[in-house]
């Protein structure tokens, strides 16, 4: 399934994001302690974001997956902060709506 971000304030640019790009967030935990206790959204988490997953690929290289969310979604011209707000708020909602397979017995154990 494709959904679709407004990357900036005007609206005039948006960007699809795909569920299999919302899993390699998750796979990854890239949004796990990325915000301050602020939660504001400026470029500096743009960037915390970026250098995060760029140590990520050089520890673990050949994951296509985190390749195409590089790509198409977090070092795309497009992907400032507000677009980064928009996606986190995505990625709330599709977390209530996609559990984790497992993630309830796991922690009952």
């Amino acid at each position: 399934m494709k959904y679709e971000i407004t990357t900036n304030a005007k609206g005039s640019r948006q960007m699809d994001i795909t569920d299999e790009q919302l899993e390699t967030i998750r796979k990854h935990a890239l949004f796990e302690g990325l915000v301050d206790s602020n939660g504001i959204i400026d470029e500096t988490v743009v960037e915390k974001l970026r250098l995060n997953v760029r140590a990520l690929m050089e520890a673990q290289p050949g994951q296509a997956e985190l390749l195409d969310l590089c790509q198409n979604v977090l070092f795309h011209d497009n992907m400032k902060a507000y677009g980064l707000n928009q996606l986190v708020e995505l990625y709330a909602g599709w977390q209530k709506d996609h559990p984790e397979p497992g993630k309830e017995n796991a922690a009952g154990e």
